[in-house]
């Protein structure tokens, strides 16, 4: 029974300290310039992630009226598709699933018809699989709380850690075997540039020695 007890304190120690740095989400501030400069937002995810955002136009002044400052916004995949555009928004959010594995790109820039004219500052809320769970429903449909609830943040999270080191691990391999067919090219490469300067040289002696002998110094 205290075992049983000390097992429990172990987890539950471990779920609050984990809780700030696997599923807290934190905000990004960009501050787009008025010369319609063009800020992004990258992040390197793999396959079947759920990726959510929100953004909105906020400023500092509170009696400026924000919904004066538009922006756009668009979100690439890493081969170039579009899952998300918008022009002369203020606020929104996209949500998806990935099915590639690479940098997603998020830009935001500030619209031209602007007539404050100056810098737009955006805050961003980029949250990526366990963040991006809504535990909420979860616990309401499950009908779980407290330890339990803790406990299941905890297996994702540890789900999400093992795909993160399959992920790496697939990547690491086909790193290697692009490194190591690299290797192969540079080493056939190397060995038919030594055959050539070996013919050039071949052949430049034979020619010396052909003028040589027409002018009969040899």
């Amino acid at each position: 029974m205290m075992r049983g007890a000390q097992v429990m304190f172990s987890l539950l120690l471990i779920c609050f300290l984990t809780s700030d740095v696997v599923w807290k989400a934190q905000a990004i501030w960009l501050t787009l310039p008025k010369a319609a400069r063009t800020k992004c937002v990258s992040e390197e995810i793999h396959n079947n992630v759920v990726v959510l955002g929100d953004y909105v136009v906020i400023s500092d002044d509170p009696t400026h009226d924000t919904s004066t400052s538009t922006i756009s916004v668009k979100l690439t995949s890493p081969y170039g598709n579009n899952l998300h555009h918008k022009e002369n928004v203020t606020h929104g959010q996209f949500a998806f699933t990935t099915h590639e594995a690479g940098n997603y790109l998020a830009c935001f820039w500030a619209d031209g018809s602007n007539p404050e004219g100056g810098d737009v500052s955006v805050n961003l809320d980029w949250r990526t699989g366990i963040a991006a769970k809504d535990w909420e429903s979860v616990a309401k449909k499950e009908k779980i709380a407290g330890v339990e609830l803790e406990l299941r943040k905890l297996e994702g999270a540890v789900e999400a850690i093992h795909e993160n080191l399959l992920y790496l691990k697939n990547r690491e391999a086909d790193m290697r075997t692009v490194s190591e067919r690299t290797n192969c090219r540079v080493a056939w490469f190397s060995v038919m540039s030594l055959g050539v300067c070996i013919s050039v040289s071949a052949l430049q002696l034979w020619h010396l020695k052909r003028f040589f002998q027409k002018k009969k110094l040899i």
